[in-house]
């Protein structure tokens, strides 16, 4: 099986380097990863191109310039981009434990999306974090983290989570299988049966919009939060506003009242 990978920034190139030196050490190979630009500074193509020069596996970058947040257009453009017929999204700040690729390649099945989500850490122990940290597995060490910093309840949860318990709580939890752009991933025949993320919504759901759709498509999602594993970099949301919140939340309520499965605002706009 392959996959793309797909991981979304913006000038952020500091943490984008950590998380690309997370896919280097992947024990699951056969993948290419496409970094999905909404429009940084030229610095942030320049450290890609760099690190691809001698990547283990194929390193892409995805750009269009700087015209406000338009993340949902560039992981649009990203699908269509994407070589291979498996597709895991997640964000330039959410470093994977090295079996990350590998779980989802593990348990995707057709007729499903895969829900996994993240470990939030401070500011604090996100710059503390070095690349041989990396590396080396300690920053996925809850022990090692702890001693930076306080771990919340659920990320020390996620992370402790072994073989065994890893699919138990995945069974049991209460949260919902939401399509999440921090760690999800679905076939691109579903994503392109949609018409991929609605380019109207800004910042606050969108791909829970996105997941919704494939529900209504009948693509179910499956929970794997306490199994594929990431770590979440802490970082300021300045393109969060209330305005784009209700306009999502609108949004979604028609895609859920109405059962939309298509988007005319997506990938394809000629229908």
């Amino acid at each position: 099986m392959k996959i793309t990978v797909i991981a979304s920034t913006y000038n952020a190139e500091e943490w984008l380097e950590k998380v690309l030196h997370g896919y280097r050490f992947q024990t699951w190979r056969d993948f290419e990863l496409i970094v999905a630009d909404d429009g940084s500074r030229a610095s942030t193509r320049e450290m890609v191109e760099r690190l691809a020069a001698d990547y283990p596996v194929p390193l892409r970058h995805v750009w269009h310039e700087d015209a406000g947040y338009r993340r949902q257009e560039i992981l649009n453009r990203a699908i269509l981009d994407a070589s291979h017929d498996y597709i895991l999204f997640t964000d330039g700040d959410c470093i994977p434990r090295r079996d990350f690729v590998g779980v989802h390649a593990a348990l995707a099945e057709p007729g499903r999306f895969l829900s996994g989500g993240y470990c939030k850490l401070s500011m604090k122990a996100s710059k503390a974090i070095t690349l041989d940290d990396i590396r080396d597995g300690r920053c996925f060490q809850l022990d090692w983290l702890r001693a930076l910093d306080r771990v919340g309840f659920s990320p020390a949860l996620k992370l402790g989570a072994g073989a065994r318990t890893g699919p138990l709580l995945d069974a049991i939890t209460t949260t919902r299988a939401t399509f999440n752009n921090c760690n999800s991933s679905a076939w691109k025949q579903d994503l392109l049966a949609i018409n991929g993320y609605d380019e109207r919504m800004k910042y606050g759901g969108p791909d829970r919009e996105l997941g919704e759709r494939l529900e209504n498509h009948g693509v179910r999602g499956k929970q794997i939060r306490h199994r594929a594993v990431c770590v979440h970099l802490d970082h300021a949301r300045g393109y969060k506003t209330s305005e784009s919140l209700q306009r999502n939340l609108a949004i979604r309520a028609q895609t859920r009242a109405r059962r939309i499965t298509w988007t005319p605002y997506g990938i394809d706009k000629t229908g």
